[in-house]
């Protein structure tokens, strides 16, 4: 069930508002279990086995450590979740590759293509993870109530697409929230611009994405590759932060604050800015439990950057098992060291305007390996950007670039850039018709919803 299902929008989302209203403060908690575990039954059937046993053996992994089995308890944890991520996301992937170089050791690989990649597991094994971790440092206490601690693995407003929440952010307001009508309020204006983001931009950018990275190199042209790759850029942008935005503005409808995901990340004017905005909780999540622990800065330069490496290796791989993802990776970490190293000096010299030109450039090819299924696909679409003998087939063209695709391009442009922080009587404006423009938004949203436009679930790779 997806966020822009008509089953979870009129039927879902309203049922567990009306049973959580109705419910006792001691009860909530339970109101959500029950409907989180529904939602996550209603799409992965018996696969939701696995949140519960995850949930329980962290859970039990927070006592151990508490108990001054400290190493052993966090073993267990990061155990059991790097073996869950490898066997569901990387079993295939390794074999198959293992297949494919070493014939003489005749694997059979063929058992592992057929794993299913259970929906969301990316998200709520790095959230469990950050538990015990946190328990094993003393930033959190283990949970007592194991209610509790599943409502939270399992809170599907967060569930399939992030942002990644730490227990330590809503350890209390898992125990005592409230919920005012500006709070609700502002839930339900979140929720609407993230679907509005969704279905109004980053669908129809997707539609000219998918169409243009499946043509064939030969009916491609240098116009057309560069359409395709600003809005794949446009597409994962607002497909991203919309799901972050509806997630954010369903945890206030139930009292809870989850933390910003994104912020403008295509304003950046280098890397190191651009990971400070984009996908933050994932960025946060890597820096103080990867980066830092590795040593992060404080050694050597050569080990700073070799830190550096390394987490963007895991990066590339935490978003999918294909060598596109690895390369996307290197080619953030190359360009982050790099600017460690001189880039950062030139710059800041630089008029900003360029500096900002180089960033979207390296964001760019970078979003054309990540969208390709292959580095050979990734190659040659990146060729093609500068290949000027090339004829444009405008015939073809037309057919991705009508007026609804073009308009929500348009809007994925002007959307990128904090409009409203730069200009007063934009804010003014915006704030006195904020309630009309929520409403038009939301019956936007719903004829496209009616219509069963083009719809792809992007978490779907992840």
């Amino acid at each position: 069930m997806l966020f822009t299902d008509p089953l979870f929008l009129y039927i879902f989302l309203p049922a567990v508002l009306f049973c959580h209203f109705l419910a006792p403060k001691k009860a909530k908690n339970i109101v959500l279990l029950f409907f989180s575990l529904a939602f996550y039954t209603f799409g992965e059937q018996e696969l939701v086995i696995i949140i519960l046993i995850s949930a329980l053996i962290d859970y039990c992994c927070g006592f151990i450590i508490s108990k001054s089995f400290r190493k052993t308890g966090l073993a267990i944890s990061i155990g059991f979740n790097l073996s869950l991520l490898c066997y569901f996301k990387y079993s295939d992937f390794l074999y198959s590759n293992l297949s494919e170089n070493f014939h003489f050791l005749n694997l059979n690989s063929s058992k592992f293509a057929s794993v299913v990649l259970p929906l969301g597991i990316s998200f709520f094994t790095f959230q469990t993870m950050s538990y015990t971790i946190d328990v094993y440092y003393g930033k959190v206490k283990a949970s007592r109530n194991f209610i509790d601690f599943l409502t939270y693995v399992s809170l599907f407003p967060q569930l399939v697409a992030g942002p990644i929440v730490r227990y330590s952010k809503i350890e209390k307001q898992l125990k005592l929230r409230s919920i005012s009508k500006n709070s609700f309020y502002k839930g339900l204006e979140r929720f609407v611009i993230g679907l509005s983001k969704k279905l109004i931009i980053a669908n129809n950018c997707a539609f000219i994405a998918d169409g243009i990275f499946s043509l064939p190199q030969t009916e491609s042209s240098m116009l057309i590759n560069w359409i395709g790759a600003l809005a794949y850029t446009l597409q994962i942008y607002f497909d991203f932060s919309g799901y972050s935005d509806m997630a954010i503005g369903l945890g206030k409808l139930f009292g809870f604050n989850f933390p910003e995901n994104f912020n403008f990340p295509y304003i950046s004017k280098s890397i190191r800015n651009f990971w400070q905005r984009w996908h933050i909780t994932l960025s946060l999540w890597f820096k103080d439990y990867l980066y830092i622990p590795l040593g992060g800065n404080k050694g050597t330069k050569i080990n700073t950057y070799l830190n550096l490496i390394i987490v963007f290796i895991i990066t590339g791989f935490w978003h999918g098992a294909n060598w596109t993802f690895l390369v996307w990776g290197l080619w953030h970490g190359f360009f982050l060291i790099a600017e460690r190293l001189f880039l950062s000096k030139y710059l800041n010299k630089i008029p900003s305007v360029f500096s900002h030109i180089y960033c979207l450039l390296v964001i760019i090819i970078g979003w054309i390996i990540f969208r390709s299924n292959s580095i050979f696909e990734a190659k040659n679409y990146i060729i093609n950007l500068t290949n000027f003998s090339k004829n444009t087939n405008y015939s073809l063209l037309s057919y991705y670039i009508n007026i609804e695709t073009f308009t929500a391009m348009f809007l994925g442009v002007l959307f990128s850039i904090p409009l409203l922080k730069s200009n007063y009587n934009l804010i003014k404006l915006f704030i006195k018709f904020k309630p009309l423009f929520v409403i038009l938004l939301f019956i936007i949203c719903s004829f496209y919803i009616a219509s069963g436009t083009y719809n792809p679930f992007i978490y779907f790779r992840f």
